[in-house]
Order: C-alpha cells, then sequence, then structure tokens
C-alpha cells in the first residue's frame, strides 16, 4: 500500500491530514520561521544554510522575508532566483524554477488543489500538480500561479495576474485569467 506522501508525490489523491506530513509541514514552517526571522543583516551564509536545508539542495536563491511553503523539498530552485516579500509556495507537487527567475512581492505559485465534487471535498483528500517556471522569467508582485501551469523561459507576468494555463516562452502576459498580451523582442 502506497503512503500518502506517496500518492502525495505521485499526483494521486492523498489526505493532507497523515501524520508524516503533518509533521513534515511543521518543519518546513519552522524553518520558514527561522529564515523569517532572522536580522536584516544576518549573515548571508546563515541565511543561505537556512533556505538549503529548507528546499534540501544547496542554493544561491535569495528568498526575501517572509516566505512560506507547504514543505520545501519540492521546491527546486535554478542559479540566482530571486522572491520579494511575502511569497507563498504550496508545493505538493515538484515546483521548478529557471535561472535568473524573479518574483515580486506576494506572489503566490499553489500547486495544491481540490476535487471539484463536494462529497469528495468533504473525505479530505487533496491532490497536487506540478508547476514549471522557466529560466529569465519575472512574475509581478500579487500574482497567482495556480496548478499544473508552466511558463516558459523569457516570459514577463503582469502585476496581479491569475495565471490559469500555460504560457509560452518570450511573452508579455497579464490579467485574470491571464493571458498574452504581446511577444517579447
Amino acid at each position: 500500500m502506497d503512503s500518502e506522501k506517496h500518492k502525495m508525490l505521485s499526483g494521486a489523491g492523498y489526505n493532507a491530514n497523515d501524520p508524516q506530513l503533518v509533521a513534515e509541514r511543521n518543519t518546513a514552517r519552522r524553518l520558514c520561521q527561522q529564515l523569517n526571522s532572522l536580522a536584516a543583516d544576518a549573515p548571508a551564509s546563515e541565511r543561505a544554510a537556512l533556505v538549503s536545508t529548507l528546499i534540501g539542495a544547496p542554493t544561491n536563491a535569495y528568498l526575501t522575508p517572509p516566505f512560506f511553503c507547504d514543505y520545501g523539498y519540492n521546491i527546486k530552485l535554478g542559479e540566482h532566483v530571486y522572491f520579494n516579500f511575502n511569497c507563498v509556495v504550496l508545493d505538493v507537487a515538484p515546483v521548478s524554477i529557471g535561472n535568473n527567475t524573479l518574483f515580486g512581492p506576494a506572489v503566490q505559485i499553489y500547486t495544491a488543489s481540490h476535487p471539484m465534487s463536494a462529497e469528495e471535498r468533504r473525505t479530505g483528500v487533496e491532490f497536487g500538480k506540478p508547476i514549471a517556471i522557466g529560466a529569465d522569467v519575472w512574475v509581478g508582485g500579487g500574482s497567482i500561479i495556480c496548478p499544473g501551469v508552466s511558463i516558459g523561459d523569457g516570459s514577463v507576468i503582469g502585476a496581479g495576474s491569475v495565471v490559469t494555463r500555460d504560457l509560452p516562452a518570450g511573452v508579455f502576459a497579464a490579467g485574470n485569467p491571464c493571458r498574452v498580451i504581446r511577444q517579447l523582442a
């Protein structure tokens, strides 16, 4: 029988109240709390060590506090990724982010989802869909990236957008729902 974590990681329906998953979320919350409480002048090495522990790999990404995530280990960051203030990553499924990608303040990345049927939702089953964000992407402040979305390299997402569908490389896209406005040069 598959564990709830295995179900979660495979994209199948899972019970988020599973003790192992609760413990792992609590660990991530403690690490986020430690990161968020660092003094502004804390040594860069201390900040980098916390971020590396949170996501499970060394990184030179910069996560401006406050930053929040569910697990951390499902986040794969490229080189020189920057998160501005108050970003949230619900990483029940993989979130991959390419090199030199920038996130404005209050960007929210949601892999977590719930069944459309109220009857199914009452069972407590959840699931996740991976998100892939390419290299050299800029996501404007207050944007929301929904489960299962991919954003191509070099694209720019306008502030306050709700990205509900895949976006190709090299475009400026904005709105709710987010749509391609124009090709970038």
